[in-house]
């Protein structure tokens, strides 16, 4: 397994062979978790790069994320996979970040979008996703995207994801079909549809609609109410008549009456 932690910036890799013919070292299984949008030397003449050339565009200075992808497929065996960790900015951001993404995607290497949960890792609140590659391994031009985010376990101040948050995932990911609310199996049409924006909540619906109120029921709870409170107003003006409160008096002089109420009943006290 090959751990990418950063591109060789400044030169081909590997280069070509006597011939001239570039052979890069492959891996069967590329693992990332780059630095996100870091700075990097995005001069033109790294479009030359064999590990750039064919996307058309170079990673924008300030956001180097499509950098750190394309070194990791340049390295990745044909028959490989590749999952590398980065935030959500990767799935939607234009310019050319969007014409890289979408040239991956008509190469048909991109596999899945998995979404994971908010501060996940230490020191990054963001959520973030994985990006799942695969060359010739893939049998479908599709794309499946899992929404995971809303699934884990609160450790004081970090999220975890247990191991059934986990066997969730990769059942799903194996299963490669919906799942309410979770995940959706989306075809290059419809990608193409969105104009090759990933951002997960275009693809998997988790929207929980609000339950239908009935307005019948409202107004017969009001009526009940409404009776309640008429009862309880009728056993109030009882008990004022008996202590000789003249409950049909406007509120005003009502008001005035129980003051001189109060008087007397301190005087009494006395």
């Amino acid at each position: 397994m090959c751990k990418v932690k950063a591109p060789y910036f400044g030169r081909v890799p590997d280069g070509p062979d006597p011939q001239g013919v570039d052979r890069p070292r492959t891996f069967d299984a590329v693992v990332a978790n780059p630095p996100y949008s870091a700075h990097w030397d995005n001069n033109e003449t790294k479009m030359k790069d064999p590990r750039f050339k064919d996307y058309g565009k170079l990673a924008p200075r300030t956001k180097a994320d499509y950098a750190f992808i394309l070194h990791g497929l340049y390295h990745l065996g044909e028959y490989g996979t590749m999952a590398v960790v980065l935030p959500h900015g990767v799935l939607f951001r234009g310019a050319a970040e969007g014409q890289i993404r979408k040239t991956i995607i008509e190469k048909n290497y991109l596999d899945a979008v998995i979404g994971l949960p908010a501060n996940l890792f230490y020191g990054v609140t963001i959520p973030t996703t994985i990006l799942v590659f695969k060359k010739k391994a893939r049998k479908t031009k599709d794309i499946l995207f899992i929404d995971a985010s809303k699934e884990f376990e609160k450790e004081r101040n970090q999220n975890k994801l247990i191991d059934e948050n986990i066997s969730k995932i990769i059942e799903t990911y194996r299963n490669r079909v919906d799942v309410d609310k979770y995940a959706h199996v989306a075809s290059r049409e419809e990608v193409k549809e969105n104009e090759y924006n990933l951002n997960i909540p275009r693809y998997v619906d988790t929207f929980e609609e609000e339950p239908i109120i009935d307005l019948e029921e409202v107004n017969k709870l009001l009526e009940q109410d409404k009776q309640e409170i008429a009862e309880l107003e009728a056993k109030i003006n009882e008990q004022l008549k008996i202590l000789g409160i003249n409950v049909s008096a406007p509120k005003k002089y009502r008001r005035f009456q129980f003051l001189v109420f109060g008087k007397q009943l301190l005087n009494l006290k006395g």
